[in-house]
């Protein structure tokens, strides 16, 4: 298996979060075989909080297809949200930037759209 990409959202805004979600169907499309992961921080938090996201059909569709949706603890805890607070299947990680430099390493692609 290739190495394959990690995507990177920090904004809020649903327009931006929704062009990530695309790029990575897109990607996942002409490569299914690699393995993809979106690490969400900051303000992009509200993509993953259960009663906050317009895109919960959309990461749930992504999450069968094998996208792992990770988020940073440190904006969680900054933020006030709880685990049960986020969308299913999400992936907790230390910190967003160890998580993107980890996947770097591994010799992911790193995209920010």
């Amino acid at each position: 298996m290739e190495p394959g990409a990690v995507f990177h959202i920090n904004e809020a805004s649903v327009d931006k979060q929704r062009k990530v979600l695309k790029n990575i169907e897109n990607l996942h499309k002409e490569m299914p075989d690699i393995l993809v992961e979106l690490v969400v921080q900051g303000d992009a938090i509200n993509l993953v909080v259960d009663g906050e996201t317009a895109l919960k059909s959309e990461i749930a569709q992504l999450q069968q297809q094998g996208v792992v949706m990770a988020v940073c603890q440190n904006t969680m805890r900054g933020k006030g949200i709880n685990r049960e607070e986020l969308v299913s299947g999400v992936t907790i990680v230390p910190s967003a930037v160890g998580e993107l430099v980890r996947r770097q390493q591994q010799g992911m692609a790193y995209i920010k759209p």
